[in-house]
């Protein structure tokens, strides 16, 4: 089992599916906290009903990005936390908490990294006019969504789609992908390679421990 930490901004429909992951057995771990920049976040209600802790640390109360993020760390070390999920947390963050989990920070983007970074990449999807998007789970680095690849599931851009519709199928596979991914790390199956001159790659083993290959939504085969 695995200790986590959730940092959340909005709605919590991720932490949802982590917690729903939790309860029916298909993800070996403990949320021990949820952390919330933002007062009155829906996510922060989802959390008390699972009976989760629920921290509100409001990013307006401190002079810096790296005030902020050194109060989060505390939070998080005093709970034991061992793996930190960014489940729509609406920061940026700095070496201060990256460096208290050196690649133990999980991210999940609404788009086929490296495209369509930042925010709003179902809008940026739409107005590029690709016919395939999808989802991210990767670790976090330093940059806008540059962190190693994890795993990926496609979307298609449908005739008609608006950024409600396609940011609601987006969604459906965030939640089942980010859970898979998560007990992937709890089982050890995901190394980080890293390439001189390039970035970082994820290899994730299969379940017998033997290095698997991309399946058409990201999956390990």
């Amino acid at each position: 089992m695995i200790v986590l930490g959730v940092l959340v901004s909005g709605s919590g429909t991720n932490l949802q599916a982590i917690v729903d992951a939790v309860r029916e057995r298909r993800l070996d771990a403990r949320v021990a906290v949820v952390v919330s920049n933002v007062p009155g976040a829906k996510a922060l209600d989802r959390a008390r009903e699972a009976g989760i802790e629920a921290v509100v640390i409001d990013h307006k109360g401190f002079a810096s990005r790296s005030a902020f993020d050194a109060a989060v760390v505390d939070v998080l070390r005093a709970r034991g936390v061992e793996l930190v999920v960014l489940a729509g947390f609406m920061r940026l963050l700095t070496p201060t908490l990256l460096d208290a989990f050196p690649m133990r920070i999980v991210n999940v983007h609404p788009a086929l990294l490296p495209a369509f970074p930042g925010v709003a990449g179902q809008r940026q999807a739409l107005d590029h006019g690709v016919m395939v998007t999808g989802c991210t789970v990767h670790f976090v680095d330093g940059g806008t969504d540059t962190g190693a690849i994890i795993a990926q599931a496609t979307v298609p851009v449908l005739d008609g789609d608006d950024e409600a519709t396609l940011t609601a199928r987006i969604l459906e596979k965030e939640h089942d992908l980010l859970p898979r991914v998560l007990q992937w790390i709890v089982e050890g199956r995901v190394h980080v390679e890293t390439r001189e001159g390039a970035r970082p790659r994820v290899r994730v083993d299969d379940e017998r421990g033997e290095r698997g290959e991309r399946g058409e939504r990201g999956e390990r085969e």
